[in-house]
C-alpha cells in the first residue's frame, strides 16, 4: 500500500515542478471504516468508507497555497499543481513558510516498534454487529436501565504517505478498533444518561462488550436523582475520564500558534511554574500501540521524547516549523495536517505525572465538594485563562459520594487552578493521553 502512495506523492511533486513551483510537498492517505450500530438488538445502521485522498502544498518566492482532490487521475493530479501555482502566486507572503533544511529531516525510523497497524485481518461487519449487540444486552441487564440509546462497534485502517521536494519520503498505517453504549435510566422527566467506550489500536487488546456494556449501564443507573449542589467554593475532583481536558487547556496555551499570535493565557509563562514541583508532563511519540504514536512530524522532522513541563516549570513551547522560525527557535517535530491544509503544530502522546492516593482516598480527603464525572459546554478566555463549564457528577459529604448532581457550572483561572492539582492514580496507560483524576482547590460552584 506505501508503495502506491509513494507513487501517488511522487507523481504530485512532479505535476508540481511542471507548473513552476519552487518548492512543494505532498501527502496521500488511503482510509477504509465501517461503523455498526445496533438497537434493540437488531441492526439499525451500517456505514463503510473506503478511498484515496491526495493532497499538495505548494510553495512560491514565501507564498503558499493547498489543494486536494480524491481523484487520483494524472488529469487531475496535473490540474491540482497548475491551480495550487496560481493560488500561491496571489497568496499573501509568509517570511516563515518553507520546507525543512535537508539536515534537518529524519533518517533511519523503524515504524515496526511502534505497533501502530494490526496485522490481523479486517473484522467482518457480522462480527461488529455482534460485538454491538453485546454491549447493548449487557447495559439492559443492569438493574434500572430502562434502554439503550446506541450501542457501536467499529474499525478503521488508515495509510498515509509523506514526501517533498527537499528529499523527504515516509509513510506509516494505523488501525483502530472500538465499542460503545449509551445507556439510559428512568423514564419521562427522570431519564438519565451516560456512557462508556473503549478503543484500541490492536483488536486483541480491546476488552470484551460486556465490560463496556455493562460500565454504561451502571453509570446511567447511578445518575438517578440528579439535583443542583449547593452554590459557593468547593474543591473539585474531575474524574479520570474528563481530567484530560484540563491538560489540554494547558498545552493549547503553549501551542505555537497561539504564542505566535500573542494569544495565550500562558504567554509569559516559559520557564515558570505552571504546575505543582512534583508534577511534569512528558511528550513520547514513540509508545507502542498508542494511537498517536509518529515516528516524523508532518515536515518530514524526527519525533521525540521531551519534558513539556519538567517538575512543574514549563520548559518550552509546541512547535512545527512556521511557528518555530516567527518565534526564533527550533521546531519540537511537532507538525500535524490534512491533505486540504499546511501543516500546524500539535501534541501527540503526552503523560502527565500520576499520584499515589486512588480516587477514593482522594474524595475522602476532600471532605465535602464535587465529583465531576461530565463537562458540557465551555467558556475559556485565551488571553487570562478565565474558566467555566457546564457539569455533571456526584455531589460528596464526609468524603463519600451521597448523591448525583446536574446543572451546575464551575469556575475558576486555569493558571491557578493547574498550580494546585492533587493527581490521583487511576491513569489509564493505552490512551494517548494519559492524565489520572484530579483533584483542584478551591473552585467556585453555581447550583442551587
Amino acid at each position: 500500500m506505501n508503495d502506491r502512495l509513494q507513487d501517488l506523492t511522487t507523481a504530485l511533486l512532479a505535476a508540481a515542478a511542471r507548473a513552476g513551483a519552487g518548492a512543494a510537498d505532498a501527502i496521500a492517505v488511503d482510509g477504509r471504516a465501517v461503523s455498526i450500530d445496533v438497537r434493540e438488538g437488531r441492526l439499525e445502521q451500517a456505514e463503510r468508507s473506503e478511498g484515496v485522498e491526495i493532497g499538495l502544498r505548494v510553495l512560491i518566492g514565501g507564498r503558499q497555497a493547498c489543494v486536494s482532490a480524491s481523484d487520483i487521475s494524472a488529469t487531475t493530479m496535473q490540474e491540482m499543481a497548475a491551480r495550487a501555482v496560481a493560488m500561491a502566486r496571489e497568496a499573501p507572503p509568509d517570511p516563515f513558510a518553507g520546507l525543512a533544511d535537508a539536515a534537518e529531516l529524519a533518517r533511519g525510523w523503524n515504524v515496526d516498534a511502534l505497533q501502530m497497524q494490526d496485522p490481523a485481518a479486517e473484522p467482518a461487519a457480522e462480527t461488529l454487529q455482534e460485538d454491538a449487540r453485546r454491549a447493548e444486552a449487557a447495559a439492559l441487564a443492569v438493574a434500572g436501565v430502562a434502554q439503550v440509546q446506541s450501542a457501536s462497534a467499529s474499525y478503521a485502517r488508515r495509510n498515509l504517505f509523506f514526501a517533498a521536494s527537499n528529499g523527504f519520503a515516509g509513510g506509516y498505517g494505523r488501525t483502530s478498533r472500538s465499542v460503545s453504549a449509551v445507556a439510559i435510566s428512568g423514564e419521562g422527566a427522570h431519564m438519565e444518561r451516560d456512557w462508556a467506550a473503549e478503543a484500541r489500536t490492536f483488536q486483541s487488546d480491546l476488552p470484551s462488550p460486556e465490560t463496556v456494556g455493562s460500565l454504561a449501564g451502571q453509570r446511567a443507573v447511578a445518575r438517578q436523582g440528579s439535583r443542583r449542589p449547593p452554590t459557593g467554593a468547593y474543591p473539585v475532583l474531575y474524574d479520570e475520564r474528563i481530567a484530560g481536558s484540563l491538560i489540554g487547556h494547558l498545552l493549547g496555551a503553549i501551542n505555537g500558534t497561539s504564542i505566535a499570535r500573542g494569544a495565550s493565557w500562558l504567554l509569559d509563562a516559559l520557564g515558570t511554574q505552571v504546575l505543582p514541583t512534583g508534577l511534569s508532563i512528558i511528550e513520547d511519540p514513540h509508545r507502542p500501540r498508542i494511537s498517536s504514536s509518529r515516528p516524523f512530524d508532518a515536515e518530514g522532522l524526527a519525533t521525540r521524547r521531551r519534558a513539556i513541563v519538567d517538575a512543574g516549570v514549563l520548559t518550552g513551547w509546541t512547535l512545527d516549523l512556521g511557528t518555530a522560525r516567527k518565534l526564533g527557535m527550533a521546531s519540537t517535530a511537532s507538525a500535524s495536517r490534512g491533505t486540504s491544509s499546511p501543516p500546524s503544530p500539535g501534541n501527540s502522546n503526552i503523560a502527565l505525572t500520576e499520584g499515589k492516593q486512588s480516587p477514593a482516598e482522594l474524595l475522602a480527603e476532600m471532605g465535602t465538594g464535587l465529583l465531576i464525572t461530565s463537562l458540557i459546554g465551555a467558556s475559556i478566555n485565551p488571553t487570562t485563562g478565565d474558566y467555566s463549564r457546564g457539569a455533571s457528577g456526584f455531589w460528596v459529604q464526609g468524603g463519600e459520594i451521597v448523591w448525583p448532581v446536574n446543572e451546575c457550572t464551575v469556575a475558576g483561572n486555569l493558571r491557578e487552578m493547574l498550580t494546585r492539582i492533587t493527581p490521583a492514580n487511576d491513569a489509564r496507560s493505552h490512551l494517548s493521553h494519559v492524565v489520572p483524576s484530579l483533584l483542584v482547590e478551591g473552585l467556585t460552584l453555581a447550583g442551587s
